[in-house]
């Protein structure tokens, strides 16, 4: 099975909006079952980094010029959340962990994005996230210890650090097809070049997109 790569924040709007290009790129292929989008994380502002307020100018700015006009040609629905300050998500990746045990990454990480920007849910809400959790086909019950107990916690920060040193990632969303990494939402005709040489073994110089604005 092909797999693609994606770093991300769930607080990060680029990354529901890059994975709508990564699907319908996948969807292309003869055949799309045999690709697995894999997600990581990547916190944008960790502990005790503070979280940005969407009453505050900069965030309705951001989405102003760059968040809904991606959205609209990518036909997303997506709107700037008005949990203030916006929610921590260390605990949400804690679930990606055990999502990844279980081979549902890309479920939860989905369902996670989806109710931030298009039902404004608390992500940071350790409740939310264990409904969240079985609404992707986790057991809300093993979620729950999981977050009781801090069992995936040493994994997140391990995880935190190879995005950080071993994969030297600044942005999100991150992408990366085999050899490529594409930093932000890739064009289309360079992600699908990248998943061709993927599926057939072939190699080209990496390329990375421009980054989205930073959030």
């Amino acid at each position: 099975m092909n797999t693609v790569t994606v770093y991300s924040d769930y607080v990060c709007p680029f990354c529901l909006l890059a994975e709508q290009v990564l699907s319908e790129a996948i969807k292309g292929r003869d055949v799309p079952a045999s690709w697995r989008i894999s997600w990581r994380a990547f916190e944008l502002r960790p502990e005790p980094v503070p979280t940005l307020r969407p009453e505050d100018p900069y965030l309705p700015a951001i989405w102003k010029a760059a968040v809904y006009p991606q959205a609209r040609r990518l036909g997303v629905p997506i709107r700037l959340p008005s949990i203030s300050p916006q929610p921590r998500t260390g605990k949400a990746f804690e679930l990606l962990a055990l999502a990844q045990d279980r081979g549902l990454d890309h479920a939860y990480s989905m369902r996670v994005l989806s109710a931030f920007f298009q039902e404004d849910r608390d992500i940071g809400d350790p409740d939310v996230l264990v409904e969240l959790a079985g609404q992707a086909g986790l057991d809300p019950a093993e979620a729950r210890r999981a977050l009781d107990s801090g069992a995936y916690a040493e994994r997140h920060r391990e995880a935190l650090r190879h995005a950080r040193e071993d994969m030297e990632i600044t942005s999100v969303p991150t992408i990366v097809v085999g050899d490529r990494v594409f930093r932000g939402t890739p064009a289309m005709d360079e992600l699908v070049q990248a998943l061709d040489e993927l599926e057939s073994g072939t190699r080209t110089p990496d390329r990375s997109s421009p980054s989205e604005l930073p959030l």
